[in-house]
């Protein structure tokens, strides 16, 4: 846990490449809510290791617009599905950094 001060935000959070990231259940937020669009991961499945620890599978990304103005619907910007958090977060983050430059 790092304290994250940015564009205003300040708290301690868990810090990935600048960014908080945000965990309640198998739900992921990412992202600083001041940027344009932030990344949203929802676990849907899981599946245990050899060791028996149990580690997500199906992941749905989902990378959404933080303009309140806009409808739920037209806040979706991008949505795609991936095997395994790591695979899930990488091309997430490779959404985000896109669309955040426009």
């Amino acid at each position: 846990m790092t304290d994250y001060q940015g564009n205003g935000i300040n708290g301690e959070f868990l810090v990935y490449k600048d960014k908080p990231l945000v965990r309640r259940d198998n739900m992921y937020c990412y992202g600083d809510m001041n940027d344009d669009y932030v990344l949203f991961l929802m676990v849907v499945t899981t599946k245990k290791t050899d060791a028996g620890i149990e580690v997500p599978d199906l992941v749905i990304v989902q990378v959404m617009s933080t303009d309140e103005s806009k409808s739920p619907a037209d806040r979706l910007a991008k949505q795609f599905e991936k095997n395994g958090l790591y695979d899930a977060i990488d091309i997430g983050l490779i959404w985000l950094d896109k669309l955040n430059r426009k």
